[in-house]
């Protein structure tokens, strides 16, 4: 990927189109194999998005779909540590990257996986960004896909925006808490989606009630009911709840599936049911 080696102007007017050309058509080509597109969005940070979207993948997979994730949180990529994976992306024989295997049927993207040094920080604006998330599609060999999950960084910024450009057959599952704070940037995410003629396929809320391990109680840290009420005053479909458990932190911290560690607990058969929701409506 050139954008990664620091790019550089092209010779000239023609060569440049003839990339551009090859681009777009490269991009068609990796995109028409995948069947349905689903960017995980947030209207703020801190609501576990990116574990919704990690989680979300290896449950789809789970059912014996073919999964791609795409992690387009360019400054704070957390989706290779969460699956454990590491090293370098490879090269096809296409020249093409090869996405980095989790499981058989779930594979994984990121500029962290293209960088040397992990803990180096992006620098970019937009422009490098766009061109960065266009690659990650045409020059990736994502091959047959029935579905690709885009972790996308929260706000509506430069990235979200690429993909919603890029991808225009790309639907949105917007996460968040029950909180009134984080169900006011829900709204902006939703407009955001109107305005970029994006179609949301539904609203999950996450960390939705602590069962005390003690005394069974269900504490509501952060309120409850409040994502399911927006989904309805909006018209969104409520794809479902997903409570707090400390296993979760563990699992991502120590990049260990959650759902293959705990695939009984509340949070597992949550994302299970979602993705079986998610399932039944686009396969």
């Amino acid at each position: 990927m050139e954008i990664l080696a620091g790019g550089g102007g092209c010779p000239s007017a023609n060569k440049k189109k003839q990339e551009q050309e090859e681009q777009e058509a490269s991009l068609k080509t990796s995109l028409d194999k995948i069947r349905n597109k689903l960017m995980v969005m947030s209207g703020k940070g801190g609501v576990g998005k990116t574990s919704t979207s990690v989680n979300l993948a290896i449950a789809l997979s789970q059912l014996g779909h073919r999964v791609g994730i795409m992690d387009v949180d360019l400054h704070g990529p957390d989706v290779p540590r969460m699956l454990g994976l590491s090293g370098l992306l490879d090269i096809s024989d296409e020249r093409k990257l090869k996405p980095k295997k989790f499981s058989e049927n779930l594979c994984a993207v990121s500029i962290e996986s293209l960088m040397p040094n992990q803990d180096d920080a992006i620098i970019w604006r937009g422009p490098i960004k766009y061109t960065a998330i266009r690659q990650f599609i045409g020059d990736v060999d994502w091959g047959d896909l029935d579905f690709l999950i885009i972790d996308s960084p929260p706000g509506t910024g430069d990235e979200p925006l690429t993909v919603a450009q890029t991808i225009t057959d790309a639907k949105a599952i917007i996460v968040t808490t029950p909180q009134e704070v984080s169900l006011a940037d829900v709204r902006k995410s939703i407009n955001f989606c109107k305005t970029v003629k994006m179609d949301i396929f539904g609203l999950i809320e996450n960390m939705s009630g602590f069962t005390c391990p003690h005394c069974g109680k269900v504490v509501d840290i952060f309120g409850a009911g409040g994502g399911e009420r927006t989904a309805a005053e909006n018209g969104i479909q409520f794809l479902g709840r997903i409570p707090l458990d400390p296993n979760m932190v563990t699992c991502t911290d120590a990049g260990v599936s959650f759902l293959k560690s705990h695939p009984d607990s509340p949070v597992g058969k949550a994302f299970q049911e979602i993705a079986k929701k998610i399932s039944d409506c686009l396969v």
